[in-house]
């Protein structure tokens, strides 16, 4: 009699090695953006091309006329002579220059100012009214923008000159006024910073129109202002065709016009040549326009960046 026959049990299967996990990516975050060898060297490029000509300004403004000839261009001369280049040029030529600075000051505070206040104004309008003929005006603004000024220095001259305004400080002011870009500028930055139900809750509570503007709307539109302001700053404060073309006084003549005539004075028979005080000058002509930039930047940038991303 045969004994009771055991089960056989099934084989144990093989037991196949673990899938191996692949190691997960960080997540892209923007506050750590990837690092790019070419974008990095690209930039120290562009930094160094920026740079490299307010580094010769000045080093060369510590130079005497000599100097500037006898030293190389990227390195100090054995005499260093900035102050007395500075206190020489305020002084050559009865103090011209000062006066020069005060034109230019002049120039850019009713001509920039004026043209940041019509474009404010003109951008608040076209971006939250409605009004026939917007279309219209849109093109007119968009091929203005396109028209270099220079195209019209000369026609603005001969329409100045019927009018008896040349070689007056109107003739280089009230071209100025005008400003399409900021216009178009102020025109889009109006149209997302201003809510359309704030303006109507002012008007719900009694608030005209010229008050809504002043009270509600201008201070959202800061950022956009102060971004104009800077672009017709820098634009009239390195104007130099219109006034060429419009003044011969040089009583009237702007930085950039006087800074020139010092140029040219070693082309001239019996001239001068002092090039150190017009490396000097420029020095000097540049430093307002810097310190406006440092001191509006985070006014500019917010300006710049508004309305780029969608809520």
């Amino acid at each position: 009699m045969t004994g009771p026959t055991t089960a056989t049990r099934p084989a144990a299967p093989l037991k196949s090695p673990a899938p191996r996990l692949r190691t997960p990516r960080r997540p892209h975050s923007p506050s750590r953006p990837k690092r790019s060898v070419l974008l990095t060297v690209l930039t120290a490029v562009v930094l160094v091309y920026s740079l490299l000509p307010l580094l010769w300004l000045v080093l060369s403004a510590t130079k005497s006329q000599e100097g500037l000839s006898r030293s190389f261009g990227l390195w100090f001369d054995r005499d260093f002579d900035l102050w007395h280049n500075i206190s020489e040029t305020f002084t050559y030529q009865d103090g011209v220059f000062l006066r020069w600075f005060l034109n230019t000051l002049m120039y850019v505070v009713v001509g920039a100012g004026g043209a940041t206040f019509l474009a404010v104004l003109g951008g608040y309008a076209l971006a939250k009214f409605q009004f026939p003929g917007k279309r219209a005006v849109f093109a007119v603004v968009i091929g203005a923008v396109a028209v270099p000024t220079t195209a019209l220095a000369v026609p603005t001259f001969l329409m100045f000159s019927k009018i008896g305004l040349t070689d007056t400080p109107w003739a280089v002011i009230i071209p100025s006024l005008i400003s399409p870009f900021g216009l178009y500028l102020m025109w889009v930055f109006a149209t997302e910073a201003i809510p359309t139900e704030l303006m109507e809750a002012a008007r719900i509570d009694g608030a005209s129109e010229l008050r809504t503007f002043f009270q509600v709307a201008l201070p959202l539109l800061a950022p956009g202002t102060v971004t104009v302001l800077l672009f017709t700053t820098v634009a009239t404060w390195n104007n130099y065709f219109l006034p060429l073309i419009m003044l011969k006084d040089p009583d009237w003549y702007p930085l950039t016009l006087g800074l020139d005539a010092w140029n040219k004075q070693a082309q001239t028979a019996g001239g001068q040549a002092v090039f150190n005080l017009v490396v000097t000058g420029s020095l000097l002509t540049i430093v307002p326009l810097i310190a406006a930039f440092l001191s509006l930047q985070k006014y500019w940038q917010s300006g710049l960046s508004a309305g780029s991303v969608k809520e």
